[in-house]
């Protein structure tokens, strides 16, 4: 996706930060609507269908988490989150219900930008580099050409980051992952500053997954214990 074909939904309640951002998107190519309230947002998102929404926390109507649960039931689509600083709580139950990756305020455009074609690059390329078609562990079917995912034959809806995640971790099942070998594997990030981004996906994989095929490793990382 590149120009004016990737579309972006900027879902942000205070007006001049709104329009500064689709600005900036608009002159890096993109094409942007906005949005400034919850109501409003997931309906722009049901008729716009964008590649991206840039999304904030905070929202008059309902917030942002669940705009995020609503338009995740619909359709995946990557979300990269505003929040406040200060905010982990909220970050960490956006990270839960399918936020892909966030941006805390103030931040800079340049920032902005960066985080969002890193997500955009996560989600067109192919599934970790790694070859077409289906690879089954245990009661486990990864799709990595259709980028989907079955346990135990029911499928399994994962936002973009949380597929590359899993698919990290099969790739590599029985070793032990670090947390920032995965930052650097799924999210494209060389410090290991995000840990906590990887500990709320893992532990958005294991409600949506199931128990028994994530084994944590305390100190060191996670590990993909499913049977071949």
């Amino acid at each position: 996706m590149t120009g004016n074909e990737t579309r972006v939904l900027v879902v942000e309640d205070e007006p001049t930060i709104a329009r500064a951002v689709a600005d900036r998107l608009a002159a890096e190519g993109f094409g942007v609507q906005v949005a400034g309230d919850g109501p409003s947002a997931v309906e722009r998102a049901r008729a716009y269908e964008p590649h991206l929404i840039v999304l904030d926390v905070m929202l008059p109507g309902f917030d942002g988490l669940e705009v995020c649960r609503r338009v995740q039931a619909e359709r995946p689509v990557p979300v990269v989150m505003l929040t406040a600083r200060d905010d982990e709580t909220d970050l960490l139950v956006g990270l839960g219900v399918g936020a892909d990756d966030y941006v805390t305020k103030p931040f800079s455009m340049r920032e902005l930008v960066a985080r969002i074609r890193a997500v955009l690059r996560r989600v067109e390329r192919p599934a970790m580099g790694a070859a077409d078609g289906a690879v089954r562990a245990g009661g486990l079917e990864v799709d990595r050409r259709a980028r989907r995912v079955r346990r135990d034959g029911r499928e399994v809806h994962l936002t973009p980051t949380e597929f590359d995640l899993l698919v990290c971790l099969l790739r590599n099942r029985g070793a032990v992952l670090t947390r920032a070998v995965l930052l650097e594997q799924v999210w494209d990030w060389a410090d290991a500053s995000g840990t906590r981004v990887v500990d709320s996906h893992v532990k958005a994989l294991r409600r949506k997954l199931g128990p028994g095929l994530i084994r944590t490793v305390h100190g060191v990382g996670y590990s993909l214990e499913a049977a071949s």
